[in-house]
């Protein structure tokens, strides 16, 4: 497949998308980002890699760590995870409230913020310093990277917290919490404010495609059956209420985050990370979803 010569014609073909969207200035710092920033990189299961662009500058990450940490649950909790965190598509937006009170407390599925601070809340449960253990999974899942966080933004999540510090407590209230709920918080701003580039993420991402071999990173062990159903939820549910429409025009399981970035896998074939910040009204970045559409549309290959 000539991934260089395809990624070529995409970013000629993206420019007609520069400056559509919109940087999310709920979260001040990183509505300081520059908004013509673009990369995206492809690492093949052979370990090849292909890029054009900004692919070696960090950017935080946001939501794309909650497919790091739910990984480090599932390995520690199996299928008993699945008692207190759904693997459902939400239909509604990320931080819904309403939703989680429909369903009494059990979110959705991992990767909306409520199920994402469940997640959080079993690793301070399991682990005696999460936020030491999730960077160094991070970093050898990386290829031994220097990943680290951006205080700045960590800061900026915690200063506009209000929607979240609600999840929280309305999942204390019907007893999904079992921590310490600033310290559930504090967790799960610490994996939002983690900073990877394009060229970090594909090859985070490549042992989620490349499940035929054993993962055990940092002493995180997973089947390879487990594996595949992280990818069938980040497939359903990874991109909120349009992860149907990525579903649909990419083929890919992916995972979104609000910093700009973009992760998916092609099972047995490839990992791919895309990032250009201004996001759509849903969130996910408009460059990076056409990026990534273009790229199985040129290919002709998704998973169906």
């Amino acid at each position: 497949m000539e991934y260089n010569q395809i990624l070529e014609e995409i970013q000629l073909e993206l420019t007609s998308y520069k400056g559509l969207g919109k940087l999310p200035d709920y979260i001040p710092e990183l509505a300081q980002v520059d908004s013509d920033k673009f990369g995206c990189s492809i690492v093949t299961v052979e370990h090849k890699k292909h890029q054009i662009g900004d692919v070696l500058q960090k950017f935080s990450i946001q939501s794309i760590s909650k497919v790091f940490t739910l990984a480090m649950a599932l390995s520690f909790e199996g299928k008993d995870l699945w008692q207190r965190v759904g693997v459902e598509p939400s239909g509604s937006a990320f931080n819904s409230i309403v939703q989680l009170e429909y369903e009494k407390g059990i979110p959705r599925n991992p990767f909306i913020n409520a199920g994402a601070l469940v997640i959080a809340d079993v690793l301070l449960s399991r682990i005696n310093n999460p936020k030491a253990k999730l960077l160094e999974f991070i970093n050898m899942l990386a290829g031994g990277s220097h990943i680290d966080i951006n205080i700045d933004v960590y800061v900026s999540e915690k200063n506009t917290s209000a929607m979240n510090t609600s999840l929280a407590h309305m999942l204390k209230a019907y007893g999904n919490i079992n921590n310490d709920i600033n310290a559930v918080l504090d967790f799960y701003f610490f994996q939002c404010a983690i900073e990877m580039s394009c060229e970090e993420l594909s090859f985070a991402l490549l042992p989620f495609a490349d499940h035929t071999t054993c993962f055990n990173y940092a002493g995180i062990s997973l089947s390879a059956s487990r594996v595949k159903r992280i990818n069938a939820i980040m497939l359903t549910c990874g991109f909120y209420d349009e992860s149907g429409e990525f579903s649909f025009k990419v083929g890919l399981p992916g995972k979104s985050g609000v910093g700009g970035g973009i992760v998916a896998v092609h099972p047995n074939k490839y990992s791919v990370a895309a990032w250009s910040p201004l996001l759509n009204e849903k969130g996910n970045s408009v460059m990076g979803m056409k990026a990534l559409e273009l790229l199985t549309t040129k290919t002709g290959l998704s998973v169906f």
